[in-house]
């Protein structure tokens, strides 16, 4: 699979930006319901995570006003230090590991919807539900592109941002090549997006870009509240990036029958 996927990327043809961009409006006019549930479902899990980040915060926040009022008493022994650096500590990395909590769910669900997406263009059969990434091999599978992806964007920052740039266009791939290939090691899926996106780099900059502008813009002419129902729609073009220059078996995947199971 894997010497096959690279070697579809390799002989890919030339994209078409508006038709890809055409295409991608066309379809999220039949999908646009199946983004807004997918949005719902991500914001659902998100926003807990969120919050239990800003737990040690607010601990702080708590000892710093008890250490304030007990000096107008007099002075303490109380470690008040100590713990202020501890929970300074747990604060780091519970962002981390709710961070990475967050990217794999937000990656399991984004999977799905590419899966959706599939089954409204081409009218191959999807019987597994929402979750269907979040089960078995596939779940550790989207911790380890979490922290891959985690890592490499960090990476891309600490060189000055501009790498973030041009990042930006194989991690957005990965989460398209991950729903039709989860079957691929970490490793492949990743070096997989970077060989897609080193080959149709300025192409697929300028579709994310133009369709999270439209996003936003159509969005917003909708009272804003709009936004909710126009998000998923930058997800578009990166699906049919993928159909065109990787494209789909004639016959049902094989781990279609393993997901359903």
């Amino acid at each position: 699979m894997y010497n096959s996927l690279f070697e579809k990327i390799e002989n890919s043809s030339p994209l078409d930006f508006g038709d890809i961009l055409n295409k991608s409006i066309t379809l999220f006019k039949k999908i646009w319901v199946q983004g807004f549930v997918h949005l719902l479902i991500t914001i659902a899990i998100v926003i807990p995570l969120m919050i239990v980040i800003y737990i040690p915060i607010f601990a702080l926040i708590g000892l710093s006003g008890f250490e304030n009022g007990y000096s107008e008493y007099g002075s303490s022994e109380y470690p008040i230090d100590e713990l202020s650096i501890g929970l300074m500590i747990l604060f780091i990395l519970l962002v981390f590991i709710m961070s990475i909590v967050a990217t794999a769910f937000q990656f399991g669900i984004t999977a799905h919807f590419y899966r959706i997406c599939r089954q409204v263009d081409t009218g191959i059969a999807e019987r597994s539900g929402y979750f269907m990434f979040f089960k078995g091999k596939y779940l550790g599978k989207l911790f380890g592109i979490a922290i891959a992806t985690f890592g490499i964007a960090i990476l891309a920052t600490l060189l000055c941002y501009l790498p973030l740039l041009y990042v930006m266009v194989p991690l957005q791939l990965l989460g398209v090549i991950f729903a039709f290939n989860p079957d691929l090691s970490v490793t492949d899926l990743i070096k997989a997006s970077f060989k897609l996106g080193n080959k149709i780099w300025l192409v697929a900059f300028g579709l994310i870009f133009v369709s999270s502008m439209l996003a936003q813009l159509v969005g917003m002419l909708l009272c804003f509240v709009g936004v909710f129902f126009t998000a998923f729609f930058v997800y578009m073009p990166v699906y049919y990036i993928y159909k065109e220059a990787i494209g789909f078996d004639n016959t049902e995947p094989e781990e279609d029958k393993l997901l359903v199971e």
